[in-house]
């Protein structure tokens, strides 16, 4: 397969001046700062193929979106190499952004006081785009987004996920070969997640779209990526496929129940977490239970009020990853 992103020995450090409590310590701080050096990203090797979806995963602070910024050229690295689709992002910037993409969750693209359709023309301005090739891009991207009922709406007062579907589709107007997404689903309820999810994978298949995707989201990953690198302290420390980490990391689920009876599980597997009257939480070890064996197992026993399914926090699977356990 062909390697559109290839990242060797990639290291970034920052400095930073070192705070010093008190007054006279801090007129100090003034006079003669004191400076430390903060290594963001450390030495790290990965590759991303033509037509891929990656997940690029860790906790905030683990170096996630300084490595993003150094591959679309908006940061200099400290030492290392990086080659984006044949171009070393930094001193190929411009050109570079002709060919590439990117949506950041907390952070528009647009004007927040215009239209969407404002924003797909100023894109189209400066990416230069020929007048007819940009009409038949905006139709068939407003067509597969579902933007037509919004796009002279202001951006204000847009919902989040009507706002995530306009980012994406706006990145998207120059048809880049590559697109970074960091956190695009953060804070979506899980229908539209699910709506983001398809765009993403039909975008995938039909265009052959590479995705780099960063989310502290499980589903993302899963439904998303065949491949994933976990960074922790600006380290990898995991690089794997999904089925992978799912066989080893992503083996739980966690059941909230409202019960209409007190209910003890007795079953291989399954541990209680909480529980109180008729209200439970369950960590269920699908390797070793399945949940449709620990669900008619409940519905033997008492009917099913109100429950909720959830994975593992991502921040507790990091966790495992990183200090060895499974």
């Amino acid at each position: 397969m062909e390697k559109v992103v290839e990242v060797n020995g990639l290291s970034k450090s920052f400095k930073t001046k070192v705070k010093r409590s008190g007054l006279k310590e801090s007129f100090k701080s003034l006079m003669h700062p004191v400076y430390k050096e903060v290594k963001a990203v450390q030495d790290i090797n990965f590759s991303v193929e033509k037509g891929e979806v990656l997940a690029f995963i860790g906790p905030n602070g683990a170096g996630k979106s300084t490595t993003i910024k150094m591959m679309t050229g908006i940061l200099y690295p400290s030492a290392g190499e990086v080659s984006v689709l044949g171009m070393i992002p930094w001193k190929s910037r411009k050109k570079l952004s002709y060919k590439i993409g990117s949506v950041f969750g907390q952070k528009s693209q647009m004007w927040f006081h215009l239209p969407p359709e404002d924003s797909f023309e100023l894109m189209a301005d400066i990416y230069e785009l020929n007048k007819n090739d940009y009409k038949n891009r905006l139709k068939e991207l407003v067509k597969r987004f579902q933007l037509e009922e919004i796009m002279h709406q202001p951006v204000r007062k847009l919902s989040l996920g009507q706002r995530i579907r306009c980012e994406i589709a706006v990145s998207l107007i120059h048809d880049p070969e590559i697109l970074f997404l960091d956190e695009p689903t953060i804070g979506l309820d899980v229908v539209v997640k699910n709506q983001i999810r398809e765009l993403i994978k039909d975008l995938n298949k039909r265009k052959d779209l590479t995705v780099f995707l960063t989310s502290h989201d499980v589903g993302d990953i899963e439904k998303l990526c065949r491949r994933v690198i976990v960074i922790d302290k600006g380290q990898l420390i995991l690089h794997s496929t999904v089925n992978e980490l799912k066989h080893d990391f992503l083996k739980t689920k966690i059941l909230s129940l409202k019960l209409e009876d007190e209910y003890t599980p007795q079953l291989s597997g399954v541990n209680v977490l909480k529980k109180k009257g008729t209200g439970m939480k369950i960590e269920v070890d699908t390797q070793i239970c399945s949940l449709q064996t620990i669900l008619n197992d409940i519905i033997k026993r008492t009917a099913i009020v109100d429950m909720t399914i959830s994975e593992t926090p991502m921040e507790e699977i990091i966790e495992t990853i990183y200090t060895g356990g499974a």
